[in-house]
């Protein structure tokens, strides 16, 4: 009896590997061609030797890697991280407030509130971008408001800057922020605040001593959602930046693309993973949880 039960136990085990291998299976065999593969790949590629025409020499060197630290892709890398790092905190301080009050309301407002903030998604890049041209060059609808109101005499430069890269940056990345930050904050338990009302905590002090603290997975995962999108992203700087502005995603894409260094752009490559992983191990370190990504 007792050897026809672990016989029993022994095959429902094997069945219930053989599902887990069947469900996971698909999932890691994409993962190892389509991530793991391609990394090792370029990883391998960034210790190789740019040769004539740009055909790769299967030659060991670590000049790529030296050449980052010259002063004009530095300067260039520097500028990513600013610049990805002011995008991530004006989506945080935008967003959170929006968040809250949306999770604070009924479901059918919060509800018309989260199809208003999607609308970015619904409409093409492309569109998206030639309308910010629109609206924020010299001409456009934004200095023309300004003049006919008289607040200033001339247009104002907006168009082909940073300013005109982290407009178009927060407009396309917002929603990644407020999501995370509407999930954690619409799971906060309402009595926590009303308890605290009742201990006669203003609403200041509430929110910094029981909103915020409980509501900080929230935010970590926004600031990763939006600050790794932010610090590749060559599309908007191309249009925007008009030119003038270069982010590592655009170095990267012209290194493979114009210039055809492609060991180079892969050690460029490799340095943007690097600081990825280094953005989520602070997150991490200051209480972030990368659970919280899923949620």
């Amino acid at each position: 009896m007792k050897k026809k039960n672990s016989e029993e136990k022994e095959k429902i085990s094997i069945a219930k590997r053989i599902s887990q291998i069947a469900l996971c299976g698909p999932v890691t065999i994409w993962s190892v061609l389509f991530i793991y593969v391609p990394m090792a790949l370029l990883l391998f590629m960034s210790f190789m030797t740019k040769g004539p025409l740009g055909i790769i020499k299967y030659e060991f060197t670590l000049e790529n890697y030296k050449a980052i630290f010259d002063s004009v892709y530095f300067n260039v890398i520097k500028e990513s991280v600013l610049v990805a790092l002011i995008t991530t905190v004006l989506s945080v301080l935008m967003g959170y407030p929006f968040a809250y009050f949306m999770a604070m309301k009924k479901k059918k407002i919060s509800g018309i509130l989260m199809i208003l903030l999607m609308i970015p998604f619904w409409t093409n890049e492309l569109v998206i971008v030639y309308s910010f041209v629109i609206l924020l060059n010299n001409s456009g609808l934004v200095n023309t408001f300004l003049q006919v109101v008289g607040i200033t005499k001339e247009p104002l430069s907006m168009l082909y800057n940073n300013f005109a890269v982290i407009a178009g940056m927060l407009y396309m990345l917002l929603p990644f922020a407020v999501l995370p930050m509407y999930s954690s904050i619409e799971k906060l338990d309402k009595g926590l605040l009303e308890a605290s009302k009742d201990l006669g905590a203003g609403p200041v002090k509430t929110f910094f001593k029981i909103t915020l603290p409980l509501t900080a997975p929230g935010i970590f995962a926004g600031v990763i959602l939006v600050f790794i999108p932010t610090i590749g992203y060559y599309q908007i700087t191309d249009m925007l930046g008009g030119g003038t502005q270069m982010m590592i995603g655009n170095l990267i894409n012209n290194q493979f693309s114009i210039s055809r260094n492609w060991p180079f752009g892969a050690a460029l490559s490799m340095l943007l993973a690097v600081l990825i992983l280094v953005m989520l191990f602070i997150c991490q370190k200051i209480g972030g949880n990368l659970d919280d990504l899923a949620a």
